[in-house]
């Protein structure tokens, strides 16, 4: 999928609502989550996303570190979609 072009724009709407890929995704077995977050100081025509893969425990929170990813705006949301069609759903958890 190639979202830089303008008549290439995937047809679905984001379940968050916003216009950054912020939150977390677990994967359909529950022993992955992956965390979205915007970089603060990225530059506004070029917003970079932090993603990090965490293995989880049996209640699906974090238990240990796997990677790290920076992604630019337009891959973050190609990976979002991504997952979630492959089944991975939006979970709430307090990162401090």
């Amino acid at each position: 999928m190639n979202l830089e072009q303008g008549d290439d724009w995937p047809k679905y709407s984001f379940s968050c609502g916003t216009n950054m890929p912020k939150g977390c995704l677990i994967n359909p077995e529950g022993s992955r989550l992956i965390l979205f977050e915007e970089i603060k100081h990225s530059h506004r025509n070029n917003f970079i996303i932090h993603t990090h893969v965490f293995y989880t425990n049996h209640l699906g929170e974090p238990a240990s570190f796997k990677s790290s990813e920076k992604l630019q705006f337009n891959s973050a949301w190609e990976k979002w979609y991504e997952l979630s069609s492959k089944g991975w759903t939006e979970a709430s958890h307090n990162y401090g």
